[in-house]
């Protein structure tokens, strides 16, 4: 059995699999916003599965942020009270045996790329387009990391190609200012639509104005996609991906997968693009399944 955790900043998920994928069990809890909470929370719920299951599992944790190479510590991540902390470390210690760690969007490339929207392609680009913007890279269904474990991280790149009204672009929690992050997330949506039309929206009320012939919503989802196809042709122009699914919030935006390819090819450096862009198979699981996934899978 293989166990999956999710560590999210509004939830944590465990997920046990059997070796074929098959799902045996799934439980989630709140998050706890402090680092103590967090430790004992992960540790209460990998108990607990194995105690409903009365199996003993391999266990992968998927996160905010990285470990960093260079210090063993949490660095880059958005649920705050981790990073600068051996999160590793005292995790293992409080499960008391080997764990395996990656980060949230890692493990959410490699879950889709293993069984999921990307099974069977060779490289698979997983994009989180939620709070924050995140991404990760699988190829041959295994993480691809890179020596300082900032592979994928493409939200925190400026937004390529841009207009004159989004320069210098928005601040970014990171320090700097027009990361791509600051222009795709959900936040970053709604700042974009208030800042034009001056008018608080959520992603889901501007969707659905949109759908109702609003033009001030329609005109900010054509900003989103257009922004969106240079962001990701960018990343096409360095990995050329075969796959690129999208999970998060915002993937749930049918429209984006329609549109956001078409925009795509005047922006990449090819005379026809033919990476696609998928939504994702496993949802809000996907993380989990990932974390699962870090222990190996049937394929390999």
């Amino acid at each position: 059995m293989r166990i999956g955790v999710d560590v999210g900043g509004t939830k944590i998920e465990a997920i046990a699999l059997e070796d074929d994928g098959g799902e045996k069990l799934r439980r989630r809890v709140p998050t706890p916003r402090d680092y103590e909470g967090s430790l004992a929370a992960i540790a209460d719920l990998v108990a607990a599965v194995e105690g409903e299951t009365g199996s003993r599992g391999s266990v992968g944790i998927g996160m905010p942020g990285t470990i960093s190479p260079a210090t063993g510590l949490i660095k880059n991540a958005n649920s705050v009270w981790l990073n600068g902390r051996p999160f590793a470390e005292d995790l293992t210690e409080r499960i008391g045996r080997p764990l395996r760690f990656s980060n949230d969007a890692n493990c959410f490339a490699l879950s889709e790329a293993v069984d999921g929207a990307g099974a069977g392609a060779r490289v698979v680009f997983g994009v989180i387009v939620g709070t924050g913007t995140g991404g990760g890279i699988a190829v041959d269904q295994r993480v691809l990391t890179g020596p300082n474990a900032l592979a994928g991280e493409w939200g925190h790149n400026p937004l390529p190609w841009p207009r004159d009204d989004e320069r210098p672009g928005p601040p970014c929690y990171c320090g700097k200012s027009g990361c791509i992050e600051t222009f795709l997330s959900g936040p970053g949506l709604m700042r974009d639509h208030a800042a034009v039309t001056g008018h608080d929206a959520s992603p889901a009320h501007i969707v659905a104005a949109a759908q109702r012939g609003d033009a001030t919503a329609e005109a900010t989802l054509i900003r989103y996609e257009d922004r969106m196809a240079r962001g990701l042709a960018t990343v096409i122009n360095i990995l050329d991906p075969d796959v690129i699914v999208l999970g998060g919030g915002l993937s749930n935006l049918e429209r984006l997968y329609r549109n956001v390819p078409r925009l795509w090819q005047k922006y990449g450096f090819s005379d026809r693009v033919d990476t696609v862009l998928l939504p994702p198979v496993h949802g809000d699981s996907s993380g989990a399944r990932g974390a699962a996934w870090l222990w190996g899978h049937g394929k390999t």
